[in-house]
Order: C-alpha cells, then structure tokens, then sequence
C-alpha cells in the first residue's frame, strides 16, 4: 500500500507518549498521529480496491446471464450481487467527513429509488405521482418520451444516458438511474410481499431474447449492462481516488493532522447515529414500512448494515480483512485514544463489539426468514425489538465517540443527525 501522500507526511505532529505497557520494558509507546491517517487511507485504498474486483466479478455473472438466460445464472449473478455488497458497505464510513466521497457516492448507492422510472412495476405501484413526473416513465418501454416539457430520447442505452440524462432527471432524488440498488433491481424485481418473507422474483426470461417476458427484453438487456459497466467506471474512479496523488488522499491531506482526525471520527459518528441508526433503520421501524429497506429488493439489508457497523469498526482498530483473506492494518485510532485514556479505548471497543453482537443477532433472524421488512412489521414486538436493539446499540456507540473526541481535543465536528432520533414526534406515521 502507499503511504498517505508526501502533503501529509510534512505534517508530523508532535507525537504522544504514553505509559509503559509492561514494567519490563520501561519503553514508552510512541503513536505517530500521521501513521494513524496512513492506516486510514492504506484501508480506504484496499477497501474500494475489493469494491471494484468484486463488481468485475459480477460482470462476469451478468455477462454469463445474458449470455444463457437461465434461472441457474440468474441467481449466480444475484450472489455476485450481494458478494460485491460486502467490501463496498465497509467503505461507507469514508462518505461522511470525505467531501470527495460524499458528492460521488450518490451515482452508486442511491436509496431509495422510483423503480417505475427504469422498468415494468405492479398496477399497485401506480401510474403518477405529484412530486414526480418520472414515477412511472419505464424508459426500457419506451426510447422517445416528454414529460413536463422535458424531452427525454431513450433509444440508445448506454452509460452516457444512465449518468447524463436519466440520473436525478428532473432534480429529482428518487429518480435514480445508476448504481448497486438499479442492478439489485434488474436482477431481482419488485418485493411484493411487504412486511410478510420474500424478496423480489424477476424471472430470468425477462432477459430472453427468445422467450421474453416483461417486455423489452432487449433494451432491458441494455439497461442490466451499461448499469454494471457504470458502476465498474465509478467504483474505478473512487480506487484511483485514494491512491498516491488521488483527490480523496489530496483533500485528507490538506486538513492536516488534527482534520484528519476528526474526518475520521466524523465518519464513525455520522454513518453510526444519523444514516445507519437513524435514516436506515430507526424510520423503517417507526413507520412499519418495507419502502424504507436498504435493500429492499434483495432482502439483504441485514447485510449491509452488518457490514456499515464492520466499516465502522475497521477504521477505528486500523485494520480491515480483504476479499482474498490478507488484511491491512497499522497503527490506529484505537492506539491514540488509548495512549490517551487506556479506560475510553476499552470503553469504545465494548461499544463496537455490542454493535456487532446487535447485528448479528438482526443477521441470525435473517437466517430465519425473518429479515429485515419482516422484523419492521406491525405487530411483531419481538422482531421490533430486535431491531430496536440494534439502533440503541448505535446510539450507545455514538455518544462513547463523542468521548473519544473531546478526549483527543478536536474541534468543529459536526455529527448527522436524524429526525426519526432527534425529532420522532415530527416523522409522519
């Protein structure tokens, strides 16, 4: 891996001496903060690095399905799906604090989305909807449209229509045209089942080009490898990003030392308490509503958010296992907070660890045919809880990073927040 860039290694702060570890060797532990921001960056280069490899890899399924359109490729393709999840989910704890991440993560993660704007949706879907005139345009039906005066020519499907004229079309978020949960929804379809078990059930004929079902299958076809092909390109460009001389590595540097770090523990409390917490799961919890699942045609938001609270984790003990089984690590996070105050470290891995024993306890439901849009359901008190456990569990983990921020003495850090946390009285049930 490459060291952080030669911008920040000029900006060696005065190190942190702390106690003899033993009475033995009377030395001092010696924690290079700078060493701590190459760990960061060292993972963050790994991280999107596997992001892009397991994408390649589900090319390569897609290819293969489009190439046999059988039930068999279909689901090899949905596994590649969800193997390509893992690194990626872990990286979600740069978008907050990284500028550079945060303006380019909308084109690949996107949630949640107008699905009626890409392809054929049930009749209880809907035709229409007052905040968008897109809600239902199903550009593989139809190459030429207008809508509201905009003219939208859709009769080549390629990744220059998907990122330039179809994604956020109209200034509209939900009119998300590229990334993972467009591919999600290509290979899965609709999940019809609301809070009851079941994911999506797209047949693998509706890519036939002789059998074709849905309609388009053609231009579906299109759609399926220009969405893959484009989040190859963007997952590329966020690789290249972090490494030696990229523009993510370039903005860390240029905070400094003591930015650096509070970039760091911005991105564990704000994916923690205001989106992980908060926007993914508590408002899904509190509205009983499927519509509001990470991966809602998958069913695999068990997942995610399993491996979101992972990301977390990996930045604060600096080190993080890639796809192939080696791991990155150095010195950490986890290293200066306890130089610092031995009790706290202890106090935030506590945390951390509670967080992922949550997690794995939504994942074991999982297991069960219980995943995530059943345990919100109405009803289920027991399931309920389950996922209540989990927002707590995050909340508790937040407010022992707070500690850890005064404890290093940063200033000007700004945590998201989340209505369905700090205002649940305003949230509409």
């Amino acid at each position: 891996m490459a060291s952080i860039n030669n911008m920040l290694a000029v900006l060696v702060a005065g190190t942190i001496v702390a106690g003899c570890n033993s009475i033995e060797t009377k030395k001092p532990v010696v924690i290079d903060k700078t060493a701590v921001l190459t760990t960061y960056v060292d993972i963050a280069q790994a991280n999107y690095d596997d992001s892009l490899v397991s994408t390649q890899a589900l090319n390569k399924s897609i290819t293969q399905l489009l190439s046999e359109p059988t039930e068999a490729n279909l689901e090899g393709a949905k596994a590649a799906w969800v193997a390509a999840r893992v690194p990626y989910q872990q990286t979600e704890v740069y978008r907050f604090g990284n500028a550079s991440v945060d303006d380019w993560e909308g084109k690949v993660n996107a949630w949640p989305l107008d699905e009626g704007l890409i392809d054929y949706v049930a009749s209880a879907y809907g035709t229409e909807s007052d905040e968008n005139g897109f809600y239902a345009a199903n550009i593989i039906a139809n190459p030429v449209l207008k809508i509201g005066g905009v003219m939208v020519d859709a009769s080549k499907i390629d990744k220059e229509l998907l990122s330039d004229t179809l994604h956020e079309i109209d200034e509209i978020e939900s009119n998300v045209a590229t990334g993972y949960h467009v591919i999600e929804f290509l290979l899965w379809g609709q999940d019809l089942n609301g809070t009851n078990p079941g994911a999506g059930a797209r047949p693998a004929t509706d890519y036939s080009l002789e059998g074709c079902t849905g309609g388009n299958c053609d231009r579906r076809r299109d759609y399926l490898q220009a969405a893959t092909e484009l989040l190859m390109d963007d997952l590329q460009d966020m690789a290249n990003s972090w490494k030696e001389g990229g523009a993510s590595q370039k903005e860390l540097a240029a905070k400094g030392t003591e930015g650096g770090l509070a970039t760091i523990l911005t991105g564990m409390g704000s994916l923690a308490y205001g989106e992980l917490a908060g926007e993914r799961i508590k408002l899904g919890l509190m509205l009983h509503d499927p519509e509001e699942e990470h991966d809602c045609f998958s069913d695999n938001t068990h997942w995610s958010h399993f491996y979101d609270a992972k990301g977390i984790k990996n930045v604060y003990l600096g080190q993080y296992k890639r796809v192939d089984g080696s791991v990155v690590a150095g010195q950490s996070l986890s290293d200066l907070v306890r130089s610092t105050d031995a009790a706290l470290d202890v106090e935030m891995k506590e945390k951390l660890n509670a967080t992922e024993q949550a997690m794995q306890a939504m994942v074991d439901e999982a297991g069960k045919g219980r995943t995530f849009d059943v345990l919100i359901g109405a009803n289920d008190t027991a399931g309920n809880q389950v996922v209540q456990n989990v927002v707590d569990a995050l909340v508790a983990q937040t407010k022992t990073t707070e500690k850890v921020i005064v404890a290093l003495k940063l200033t000007n850090i700004e945590l998201e927040g989340s209505d369905s946390l700090d205002s649940p009285s305003s949230i509409a049930h």
